[in-house]
């Protein structure tokens, strides 16, 4: 009798092994899911734009890109003006937005006078809101003072890089925390291309 009880624990020993060994991988790959979206949540909550500040000696202007995510746009839009605001669709939305990053960004010369930025335009490409604006850059620039606090008034964690193109090496600025002005210098050789 043990030795047909121990037979049929053997027989059943591998269905109930592949049993248990489907149930860890079911659970393995749920876990693994689970962790997944948690970890993109996660890298999505990173709240971040970009912006170019391009010194274009081809048509001597001061040439700003800014770029955001799209959904923090949306988001963005819903809390700063209505809750029915649509980036994505409504131009009249996008030309609010476009102000309001206008009114939160600002290039002062080294003595700290602003400089009069023209808004040139915007455009939602793929995942991105674009705001552009120029202005004509002024004979003598030994430097610039850089302020970009868009988003910051709604989430105190957006951080804003900034890269400055034009004048030498690329420069990489960045508006976190309290940050609220950054400044660039140029060195003589480099700002006298006029």
């Amino acid at each position: 009798m043990t030795s047909k009880l121990s037979l049929t624990r053997l027989q059943q020993s591998p269905r109930a092994l592949l049993a248990s060994v489907c149930m860890f991988m079911l659970t393995a790959t749920v876990l693994v899911g689970a962790a997944s979206y948690s970890t993109a949540l996660q890298a999505h909550q990173i709240k971040a734009a970009i912006t170019t500040v391009l010194f274009n000696p081809r048509t001597e202007n001061i040439e700003v890109m800014h770029r955001f995510n799209l959904h923090d746009a949306e988001h963005a839009v819903k809390a700063l003006f209505d809750k029915h605001a649509d980036i994505m669709d409504d131009v009249e939305t996008q030309q609010h937005f476009a102000d309001y990053v206008a009114r939160h960004f600002a290039i002062l010369n080294a003595a700290g006078e602003p400089l009069t930025l023209a808004d040139v335009g915007f455009e939602v490409e793929g995942k991105h809101f674009w705001v552009y604006q120029e202005t004509a850059e002024p004979p003598v620039l030994e430097g610039v003072k850089i302020r970009h606090d868009a988003l910051r008034d709604l989430w105190p964690k957006q951080v804003n890089t900034l890269n400055v193109e034009g004048k030498g090496d690329i420069r990489t600025l960045t508006f976190a925390d309290s940050v609220n002005l950054l400044e660039v210098s140029f060195n003589s050789q480099n700002s006298d291309h006029h």
